[in-house]
């Protein structure tokens, strides 16, 4: 069992930006989710957890080492796939592969070989092999990318905004991939699309201006605001009118607008009892 600790972790980039601010977290195998909007401090925790970037203060400890002070500890147990990664022009995947399975320390030729192959025909890109990443569509080379992450067969891994861009089939083969891979090693999905940590993650965090404002299951986040959502369908016009109320959401429905808010009592005025779903509690959170 693997184990993830975030202890009191802050950062402040020299322009004065407070990236983080004192977060804390524990994570064992499984995926974990962080949802949180553009700009919210998920980017620069993914980069402090893989060590490529050093918190102003605050502790991590991986597998009860601290990877501030030894961050090298965790780069040998780990796959890392970033929002956005660069390929060599015109070099194939199985020796794109090749190539960072040695700089993984993967040596042995036969070795090497077996997983390269066991991880194409995993993501399902055995029969592109040959063919240079730099062509791939966005979804190929997301899969590319969690084939990459999973050389050396890390005991954590991080994908950062995985989904972003992806038709709905690729997402949906993506996500399939993503939770196959996350029963026996630690799986942290940072993203703001909602949809993906409601069907991947056992636990979650959501995060806002380099706070976690809120973490548990997601039924348990959700169970919280049974009996506090309350939905109507309006006019567009007559938004305005409702600027008093938590609003959580306003979607289009049939040239309508149903407006969801968040009341510990039934508002009156039309509104009836909705169902609550994670969006409701992601948005709840963040506005509250």
């Amino acid at each position: 069992m693997n184990t993830l600790i975030i202890k009191n972790v802050s950062h402040t980039y020299r322009n004065g930006t407070r990236a983080m601010d004192n977060i804390s977290l524990q994570l064992g195998n499984g995926m974990f989710g962080l949802l949180g909007p553009n700009g919210a401090g998920k980017s620069t925790l993914m980069r402090c957890i893989a060590g490529l970037q050093r918190p102003d203060a605050g502790v991590i400890l991986f597998n009860g080492v601290n990877i501030v002070q030894e961050p090298v500890a965790v780069k040998k147990q780990l796959g890392y796939l970033p929002q956005d990664f660069g390929v060599y022009p015109e070099v194939s995947a199985y020796r794109l592969l090749d190539h960072l399975a040695v700089l993984k320390g993967i040596v042995e030729r036969k070795a090497r070989q077996e997983q390269i192959l066991g991880l194409l025909d995993k993501t399902n890109l055995y029969a592109h092999r040959h063919k240079a990443v730099s062509s791939f569509s966005g979804g190929m080379r997301q899969r590319f990318g969690i084939a990459q992450a999973l050389l050396g067969n890390p005991a954590i891994i991080i994908v950062d905004e995985p989904t972003a861009g992806l038709d709905p089939e690729e997402r949906n083969r993506f996500n399939n991939l993503l939770s196959e891979i996350g029963e026996q090693v630690i799986v942290i999905l940072s993203t703001h699309l909602v949809e993906d940590v409601r069907n991947l993650c056992t636990q979650m965090a959501v995060i806002s201006k380099g706070s976690v404002i809120a973490g548990a299951r997601p039924d348990i986040l959700v169970d919280a605001l049974q009996g506090k959502v309350w939905e109507k369908l309006i006019d567009k016009g007559d938004r305005d009118r409702y600027a008093a109320h938590v609003v959580l959401s306003a979607q289009f429905h049939a040239g309508r607008l149903a407006l969801r808010i968040l009341a510990d009592i039934c508002p009156g005025d039309g509104f009836a009892a909705a169902t609550p779903g994670l969006e409701d509690v992601y948005f709840a959170t963040i506005r509250q």
